[in-house]
């Protein structure tokens, strides 16, 4: 396969899999009145179980692969959790697409995080994308305590921050030598750890159709995570991760025709600036900053 099919390979995964994180989304909220921690606890058991999966298929150890790594693969997985409360808290109490689209910060938090703990070099000009799709966010949040959404907009904004946390951990640990489905399967298995005990002191007993549910976010969520990992193979993430912002649509979407979400006109700006910045990262990679590269 060439270069070219490769990239549309890729493009296809992964706005597949922005597809597949939208409709987990969607189920989160179809469960109904349920506690954030059971949403989370049933969400990463079915997770668990593809992953221990791939790591029996491709006969991974469940193990790190250097000790160095295991206080960054620790925090991988308490900061992917605490993301993943805050997110499903904000999706619950919010219109789909504005969490959604606040959970989409976390490229950005990736940006400030390689920086800071990966001492990887951070440009003027990414700074400044950065400091706008943080503006941007504020028009989704609407910092005014009078507006109802502040605090669920608050906690799914923090919840992009932990997502962007893990992401560089992530980043860190590809890296050192781990795979990738024994980073999934040793963050589902935290997470279901974490979550547990507070599950059994509050749990809410479910009707069939929530535990369908619970268990479609589970199926959608390792449907996301297969076709955005094959979305990496194929294509490096430069080209084509700005296509993950399609999530906006079928979020949009389907927020619309299941809950007759309408996000107000404050919030559609806040995505178009978000989204601008996104587009400029990915022209500043793959086009302006290219020629400057060729030149070292």
């Amino acid at each position: 396969m060439n270069q070219s099919k490769k990239k549309y390979m890729g493009i296809i995964c992964i706005i597949l899999s922005a597809f597949c994180f939208a409709l987990m989304a969607a189920f989160v909220r179809l469960s109904g009145d349920l506690p954030t921690i059971q949403k989370t606890f049933f969400r990463n058991f079915v997770a668990l179980f593809f992953a221990l999966f791939i790591l029996k298929k491709n006969h991974i150890p469940f193990r790190t692969a250097h000790k160095s790594n295991r206080p960054i693969i620790f925090l991988r997985a308490f900061a992917g959790t605490i993301g993943m409360l805050f997110n499903f808290y904000a999706i619950d109490h919010m219109v789909l697409s504005d969490a959604s689209m606040l959970n989409k910060m976390s490229p950005f938090f990736v940006i400030i995080f390689s920086f800071i703990f990966l001492k990887e070099r951070l440009t003027p000009f990414q700074a400044i994308t950065v400091v706008f799709a943080f503006i941007g966010s504020l028009f989704i949040i609407k910092p005014n305590f009078s507006n109802v959404e502040f605090f669920p907009a608050l906690i799914g904004f923090l919840g992009g921050l932990g997502a962007g946390l893990a992401y560089t951990c992530v980043r860190y640990l590809g890296s050192h030598g781990e795979k990738g489905a024994y980073i999934v399967a040793y963050f589902s298995t935290f997470s279901c750890i974490l979550c547990l005990p507070f599950m059994i002191i509050d749990f809410h007993p479910m009707t069939i159709s929530q535990l369908l549910c619970l268990l479609g976010a589970g199926a959608a969520a390792a449907g996301g995570q297969f076709s955005i990992t094959a979305a990496y193979t194929y294509a490096p993430a430069r080209e084509i991760s700005v296509y993950d912002y399609s999530q906006l649509i079928f979020s949009t979407t389907l927020g619309f025709f299941l809950f007759g979400d309408i996000p107000d006109h404050w919030s559609f700006f806040g995505y178009g600036v978000i989204i601008l910045m996104a587009v400029l990262v990915f022209l500043y990679n793959n086009v302006w900053h290219k020629p400057q590269e060729n030149k070292t």
